[in-house]
């Protein structure tokens, strides 16, 4: 069992190689031009900043009034947060952080989804005349039984695709450009839930804001129905439905994300997703008011935190700490320093140590001072 598990492990690496050393191969000229009605691609890439830059690039530079697109693609560990959402909100910073799981903003709206290679990912692009996400999840659902009559699957007034009735196992998003449009949407296939639900738990308390909130759903894995499905198959056969609706040949093109002489300007669109500036900036202004409570010499003190957050930087900041528990300037220099700063776990830790390196030379005040800043940090 180990040796044919180990075989086809090899046979499909080498098969990932072949069609990776094929696409490097391809004249640059390339399909983009020479397919005509429709085109389904997907990348070889499981970078979640990669494979969201090649939706903006195909959002902006393809002529989807001659050709539409169908994207498939599949992310190591990632959570993505929609547009106009929170990331404090909607999910664990500190477990993504301490897992290494990669935190992404995406350019359409919607909620919070995590994607590990057990997450298929579509994207369907069309003009925004032809924009029609019911119709395009009406196709996945028809894939899926012609792959699996029995499978009970069905589309929602809320563009979700569940299973048995109950479970969801696809959500949706989209952006609306002037004349362009794209739809996407995950498939659960074989996902690890436990870190799904561990992951997209905010234990974050006291945080007000008008962003977009994700609505928690019960999920389950199409594999837990029928594990004798793959996600190749799910993919070859919404590639192949995909086919017969826009009468185009039966073709997957396998693309690299990361080439710009296919993709001109691909990298800058795969940098900007990765900084802070949009990933963390981009989060609408919220609010902080929380307590902290800190264990100190056999006793619990309790401290109010106030902090207004606009871009992701710190705006207004109160913290309302017991009467004499630090110098009054040193409180002061510490709510000076935290105002305008990033609201991020590294800068505040740089922050503080630089102001405790003119603290006084007390043991106690460092641990005052270190039990503070460390709470405080905690909350980012």
């Amino acid at each position: 069992m180990r040796c044919a598990v180990f075989k086809n492990m090899v046979l499909q690496s080498l098969k990932n190689c072949l069609w990776l050393s094929c696409v490097l191969r391809t004249p640059k000229a390339c399909f983009w031009s020479t397919a005509s009605g429709g085109l389904i691609i997907q990348s070889v890439s499981n970078d979640v900043y990669q494979n969201l830059a090649v939706e903006d690039w195909i959002h902006d530079h393809m002529d989807l009034e001659k050709q539409q697109v169908l994207f498939l693609w599949r992310n190591s560990p990632a959570v993505v947060i929609g547009r106009h959402q929170n990331p404090w909100q909607e999910c664990n910073l500190r477990l993504l952080r301490q897992k290494n799981i990669k935190l992404a903003r995406r350019r359409s709206g919607g909620g919070t989804v995590y994607h590990d290679l057990g997450n298929v990912n579509l994207t369907f692009f069309t003009t925004r005349k032809k924009y029609e996400r019911m119709e395009n999840l009406k196709l996945v659902v028809k894939a899926l039984k012609a792959l699996r009559p029995q499978l009970d699957v069905h589309v929602t007034d809320r563009y979700d695709i569940l299973l048995d009735r109950q479970y969801k196992i696809s959500g949706t998003a989209a952006k609306l450009g002037r004349t362009s449009a794209y739809h996407h949407c995950t498939l659960l296939c074989n996902a690890d839930k436990f870190v799904l639900s561990s992951v997209l738990k905010s234990p974050f308390k006291g945080l007000k804001s008008n962003a977009t909130p994700s609505v928690p759903a019960l999920v389950k894995n199409l594999f837990e129905e029928d594990p004798s499905l793959t996600s190749e198959m799910l993919l070859d056969a919404i590639a192949k439905e995909y086919a017969v609706q826009h009468q185009i040949d039966h073709h997957i093109t396998l693309i690299n994300p990361a080439d710009e002489t296919l993709l001109p300007g691909i990298s800058d669109k795969t940098n900007e997703l990765q900084t802070w500036e949009w990933v963390y900036g981009k989060t609408p202004k919220f609010s902080v008011s929380t307590c902290l409570n800190m264990v100190y010499k056999d006793s619990i003190l309790d401290v109010k935190v106030n902090m207004d957050v606009k871009h992701g930087r710190i705006e207004v900041c109160n913290i309302d700490l017991p009467e004499q528990w630090l110098p009054p300037g040193l409180y002061s220099e510490l709510v000076k320093s935290l105002t305008g700063s990033k609201f991020c776990p590294n800068e505040t830790t740089t922050l503080v140590t630089t102001l405790l390196r003119v603290c006084p030379q007390d043991d106690e005040l460092h641990t005052r001072w270190s039990l503070l800043c460390e709470n405080i940090i905690r909350l980012m």
